[in-house]
């Protein structure tokens, strides 16, 4: 046996139907088309409706929602306390702004866990992610989780 020598099996391959070639051909005539109308006679294009302006054209171009409750946290690094604090201090928004570290005094503060950490500091924020808290604590501070009602905003 070689490989020209194969073939499918009996029955497992199946000719397509030409349509249209007349009646003992089974598909003459209206070629599966149906009885007049647009469809029998040519295609109609996707999303037409008809004359009526498509739903493509009625929806807006730019979609897209914007979310009324997002909060918006200025970020600080565990690095940027390092080299920004003395061991032992109190650390807070308040403080935060004083330095230069955040920008807007009255928005919420989140602690992140990038850099090192080897002073002991009490951090006082909205939020923490789990690096940062994580090196805080090995670094044998403490960070305190503020509300955000303390900052006057949503």
């Amino acid at each position: 046996m070689k490989i020209h020598h194969l073939k499918p099996a009996p029955g497992s391959r199946k000719s397509r139907t030409r349509k249209g070639r007349g009646e003992s051909a089974g598909k003459g005539k209206t070629a599966g088309r149906g009885m007049k109308g647009t469809k029998a006679r040519g295609q109609v294009p996707a999303g037409f409706e008809g004359g009526q302006l498509p739903l493509q054209r009625r929806l807006p171009k730019i979609g897209g929602f914007t979310n009324p409750n997002r909060v918006e946290y200025r970020t600080v690094n565990v690095g940027e306390l390092e080299r920004a604090f003395a061991d032992g201090t109190s650390v807070g928004p308040d403080e935060l702004h004083a330095a230069g570290l955040v920008r807007k005094g009255d928005a919420p503060v989140k602690v992140l866990g990038d850099g090192e950490l080897s002073r002991a500091l009490t951090v006082r924020a909205h939020a923490f992610s789990g690096s940062a808290r994580r090196k805080i604590d090995e670094a044998g501070g403490s960070a305190e989780q503020l509300s955000r009602e303390a900052t006057g905003r949503r």
